[in-house]
This record gives C-alpha cells, sequence and structure tokens, in this order.
C-alpha cells in the first residue's frame, strides 16, 4: 500500500485533506437550489463508501510495504473494527447536523464555528491519546484558532440581527455538531498502529481498510440519523424515500461528489496521520473551516451587504486561522 514516509510530505497531504474538508459543502450549496439536504446527504454517504472502496482498491492495494486492502480487513480484530465503526457513527451524528446548519445558516458561519470547535476540542482528545508534536506551539495554534472561532460568532451574529429564526438556529447546530465531531477521530486512530505503517501490529487497521469501515458506520448509522431527520426535519414538512427516488442523475451525482471529495480528505488525513500524529493530522485537516469560509463569504455571497465593521471581524479570523495553523505545523517539525 501507498505509505507516507516524511513530514513535508505528510503536511502537504493534510492541506489536500483541509481542502477537501472545506470544499465539499459547494455540493450541498449546488444541490440545494432544487434538493432537500436530508435528500442529499444520502448520495453524500454513497458516495463516501464508493470512494473508499475506490481508494482501497487502487492506493490501499499497490506497493510492497505495508498490508493490502482487502488482506488488511481479513486480519483485523473485532475490538478495532467495533471501534471504527464508533468512530464513523459519531461523525455521521455530527456531520448531519452540521449538514443542517450549512442548510439554515451557510458554509461561513456554519464551517467555522461548527468544524472550528471540532477542531480545537479534537486536538486535545486526539493529543492525549496519541502524543505527537510540541505541545506549547501546538496549543497556542489551537489558541489562535479559537480567537477566529469566536471573531466568526460574532460577525455572524451582526450579520443574522434581524434576519429569520433559522439562521439562530443554524448556528446551534453548528455548535452541536462541534462538539460531537471532536470525538469521532480518536476512535478510528486508536485502532490503526500509527507508529508503523509499513509493518502494522497484527489485529490493528490500515488508513484504507480503516476508511472503509469507517464508510460503512456511517452508512448503517444514516438509516437511523437521516431517516429520523427526514421525518423530523428542522425546518419545513417531512421529506419521504420516495422524493428520493424522483431526484435525477445530475442532482445525485453532485451528492456522490461530495461524499467523494470528503472521503479523498479523510483518507488523506489517514495516510499522513503516520507521520504527523493524530492531532497534527486532524488539526491541519479541520483548517477547512477557512476554506469553507472563503467559499462562503467570496463566491456564495453569504456575507453580501454586510458593513465594514463586520467585513473587517471576518478579515481577522481569517489571519488568526491563518497563523494557528502556521503554529500546528511548526509544532510538528519541532
Amino acid at each position: 500500500m501507498f505509505i507516507v514516509d516524511n513530514y513535508p510530505l505528510a503536511v502537504l497531504f493534510c492541506f489536500v485533506t483541509m481542502l477537501a474538508w472545506g470544499s465539499w459543502g459547494n455540493t450541498q450549496k449546488m444541490a440545494s437550489k432544487s434538493w432537500r439536504y436530508e435528500l442529499y446527504y444520502w448520495d453524500y454517504v454513497i458516495g463516501m463508501v464508493l470512494f473508499s472502496l475506490l481508494s482501497g482498491f487502487t492506493l490501499g492495494s499497490f506497493g510492497s510495504e505495508g498490508r493490502s486492502f482487502l488482506p488488511d480487513l481479513m486480519q483485523a480484530d473485532s475490538q478495532n473494527l467495533l471501534s471504527v465503526v464508533i468512530g464513523g457513527v459519531v461523525f455521521n451524528a455530527s456531520n448531519i447536523l452540521l449538514s443542517a446548519s450549512v442548510s439554515l445558516a451557510g458554509l461561513a458561519v456554519a464551517f467555522p464555528l461548527g468544524v472550528g470547535l471540532a477542531l480545537v476540542l479534537g486536538v486535545i482528545i486526539n493529543y492525549i491519546g496519541a502524543p505527537k508534536g510540541d505541545p506549547v506551539i501546538l496549543f497556542i495554534g489551537v489558541a489562535l484558532i479559537v480567537l477566529a472561532i469566536i471573531l466568526n460568532g460574532v460577525a455572524s451574529a451582526k450579520q443574522s440581527q434581524g434576519e429569520r429564526k433559522s439562521s439562530r438556529k443554524g448556528i446551534i447546530l453548528a455548535a452541536l455538531a462541534g462538539i460531537i465531531m471532536a470525538f469521532f477521530y480518536r476512535f478510528v486512530a486508536a485502532a490503526m498502529d500509527l507508529n508503523n505503517f509499513a509493518d502494522p501490529t497484527p489485529g490493528m487497521l490500515t488508513p484504507y481498510s480503516a476508511l472503509f469501515v469507517f464508510s460503512i458506520g456511517v452508512l448503517l448509522s444514516n438509516f437511523i440519523f437521516n431517516t429520523w431527520v427526514m421525518r423530523h426535519p428542522f425546518e419545513g414538512e417531512p421529506v419521504s424515500y420516495k422524493a428520493y427516488f424522483k431526484g435525477s442523475l445530475s442532482t445525485h451525482m453532485v451528492g456522490v461528489l461530495g461524499g467523494a471529495i470528503w472521503a479523498l480528505g479523510t483518507a488523506f488525513s489517514y495516510i499522513a496521520a503516520g507521520k504527523a500524529g493524530a492531532a497534527i493530522s486532524y488539526a491541519l485537516g479541520q483548517g477547512a473551516p477557512m476554506i469553507a469560509a472563503i467559499w462562503g463569504v467570496f463566491i456564495w455571497r453569504e456575507f453580501k451587504g454586510a458593513k465594514g465593521s463586520t467585513m473587517g471581524l471576518l478579515a481577522a479570523m481569517f489571519c488568526l486561522f491563518i497563523a494557528g495553523l502556521a503554529l500546528i505545523i511548526l509544532s510538528g517539525a519541532n
């Protein structure tokens, strides 16, 4: 299987993760013109599963190091498989809330608040589970990102004054999503031998098999979580499975693309974790809010007509996010 064998390449992979995790929401915005996000989300999950198989049978099966995709799945013990499935269930619970927040409040609000909060809590959880990198520099970087989240919250509050209640509901959902999302990565990392992908411990998983099992956990839990949301939506009327099958092929493919983009980022994050460590790999990938905010502010124009003070807060947010990410990278090089 393909293995990252140096820290600079691991950082590059983490940046791909950040771009992918921060960009998949664009597909939801595209589909929302004619498609409820609850229906979009089924295609998103299908895209995750399909990409996990593609990566497993390509990068996960080539090369002489490590275990190939299928043999790795066959030898994994039940405890590690269960841990990764739980990670998928936890992620899915949080991501459905995040998707609802994007639908209600927009990319520029949902991602910086929800994913930013997940970054802060997740770095702490993952560092405790697998310490790697200079903790002082790492957590100073995290502190800067906390400030960026606060500024985004202030900016979104200014923008939503006098707007509909759904914007405020979206902010609440983003915060809940962030708290839950902070825990999923540790369940997955605990099932992988992060210290030796080339000769992993028997019974543990490689990044490629972990991604597949994780996506299966997401898919299975979706029958519970998304079915409930379809019947009890956060906004609007209930939606049925019949409506899903009425969607056009192009509409379905937008959702599949969104799931594949997210899975690409996740695959690269798991692959990079061997050299960068779980905390740093997770933290850099969760720089996604900055990418999503750029999309939301400059492409989707979600802050169109905002006052100068609000745009100033957003500019400060971007600066703090960049500075925080720089320190997180530096912490892993020490």
